[in-house]
């Protein structure tokens, strides 16, 4: 019988390590049947990021970078061997209709299209979307869809300059660590219970947490943007602490059609002294049940 037991057991485990290989996604041909690649992030999300570095747009006299409100992207959970994929793409108004066209004959759903800014020049507009399934032939259906865009598929060029504003203070002030990306100075604030689609809870670079960019436009002065996710009691707090501070709410509307509990996404701008807008952001996180000692860049 021991003899049985010293058999059975590596066995078991053989068998036990060869179901967790065979359930681990191959993110190589993910990225392959994408046209891109992207890096595996927290709590095991397969990300990569369609940038929209060909479009130069500019509101209300600032030129706005890349990073600031158009990095498009798309993000894979794993789900055995199978993924859920859900994005946000960047789009021009032309570019709507084919590359949605396109997704749904792929089998992706559509889960919102909309604004984020007002008064940008030229006009952009986000495509969520979501599907389930094996992520090769996901990746596939998404790269066919981009492709009726002129959104970049080469490795979006870098930047080593910092950005030039008071890192330190926004951190004092709004109570969480950022993080300077190409100049940008991003933050990432998960909400303190996790949001969920059937069943599984969506990490951060899922499109789950409260997203805050700073773009410096001056010396004591930067454009914000970004976007809170809220539940539906504390959408008009957080618009009362943002008006009250002079911080313009351009959009509020759903990024998911299944989540748990149910979450509005709620989009600002303004452009003036920096330390007084991250004040005006700190009173909105103040209505904002989010995780006071975590954050990261989004």
């Amino acid at each position: 019988m021991q003899a049985i037991v010293r058999t059975a057991i590596p066995l078991v485990a053989a068998l036990m390590l060869g179901t967790s290989a065979l359930a681990a996604p191959d993110w190589a041909q993910v990225g392959q049947a994408l046209g891109k690649s992207g890096a595996v992030q927290a709590g095991g999300v397969y990300r990569v990021g369609f940038p929209r570095t060909d479009l130069k747009v500019s509101l209300d006299g600032v030129t706005l970078r890349t990073g600031f409100a158009f990095g498009g992207w798309v993000a894979f959970q794993p789900m055995g061997d199978q993924a859920m994929v859900m994005g946000d793409l960047v789009l021009t108004q032309e570019e709507i209709t084919p590359v949605m066209r396109k997704l749904v004959d792929g089998g992706l759903q559509i889960t919102a299209v909309h604004n984020h800014l007002l008064r940008a020049q030229p006009m952009t507009l986000y495509m969520h979307i979501e599907g389930h399934g094996d992520p090769v032939t996901l990746a596939r259906a998404i790269h066919d869809g981009l492709a009726m865009s002129k959104t970049p598929f080469s490795p979006s060029p870098g930047t080593s300059t910092p950005a030039n504003i008071d890192m330190l203070g926004i951190d004092r002030i709004l109570g969480f660590h950022g993080q300077d990306n190409g100049g940008i100075y991003q933050f990432g604030i998960p909400r303190a219970k996790p949001v969920t689609e059937q069943g599984m809870a969506l990490p951060p670079p899922m499109g789950s947490a409260i997203g805050i960019n700073f773009q410096p436009t001056g010396a004591n002065t930067a454009a914000i943007t970004g976007d809170f996710v809220l539940t539906a009691q504390e959408v008009n707090p957080v618009i009362g602490a943002l008006k009250t501070a002079g911080i313009e709410v351009t959009a509020l509307h759903s990024h998911m059609l299944q989540e748990e509990p149910r979450v509005f996404f709620m989009h600002f701008w303004a452009n003036g002294d920096t330390l007084k807008l991250a004040r005006g952001l700190r009173a909105a996180l103040d209505k904002v049940d989010v995780q006071r000692e975590v954050a990261q860049g989004k």
